[in-house]
């Protein structure tokens, strides 16, 4: 019996997503990490004091997108890093 291997080509990539600054409106980004991540309160907070964070990892493109744009909006730097 041959063994036979397969080269899988995946096009969706895994992506992080990186928050960089909190911004102006810490509470409103502490609601979208908490809807986001399922973190609790306190350890949302507690990631806008170590930043920067890794607040989602092996996504795919559309999720961290999504992400970031929503931390955009509450007024926080974030990036989504391959």
């Amino acid at each position: 019996m041959a063994d036979e291997y397969v080269l899988l080509i995946c096009d969706d990539v895994p992506n992080a997503v990186v928050l960089t600054e909190p911004g102006p409106h810490a509470i409103e980004v502490v609601k979208v990490l908490r809807r986001r991540t399922g973190l609790s309160l306190w350890q949302s907070k507690s990631l806008l004091d170590r930043l920067p964070a890794t607040i989602l990892e092996d996504v795919p493109q559309e999720t961290a997108e999504a992400t970031v744009r929503e931390l955009l909006r509450a007024g926080a730097k974030a990036e989504v890093r391959r």
